[in-house]
């Protein structure tokens, strides 16, 4: 499964030697996850903290155009969106918790 990000980098005549940093990253936790027979929840979790934690540092970015800050702005929605799904369930027990400490 995981040949299909090298199949598009071909495709956009891009290697792997050209990747920054980042870009490199991001490519090799894509082909972990691609790799798996099946993704976990924590898997999924991780994936979209790490895609959060990329578009928050290109917003820190001095060097980059406001336009293409403003561009991340809907993946940052939906992968913060995903995490919330994903965390709900935990954030609903611990709150069911305190209100039952509550009546104690």
């Amino acid at each position: 499964m995981f040949e299909i990000l090298n199949r598009i980098l071909h495709k956009r005549g891009v290697t792997l030697d050209e990747l920054d940093k980042e870009e490199r990253k991001t490519f090799e936790e894509w082909q972990a996850v691609l790799s798996k027979e099946e993704l976990t929840v924590k898997d999924i979790k991780n994936f979209c903290e790490q895609q959060l934690a990329i578009i928050e540092n290109k917003w820190g970015d001095y060097g980059l155009e406001q336009a293409r800050k403003a561009e991340l702005i809907p993946y940052h929605h939906i992968y913060s969106t995903l995490k919330k799904v994903v965390d709900s369930p935990k954030q609903i027990r611990e709150s069911l918790e305190k209100n039952l400490q509550q009546l104690l």
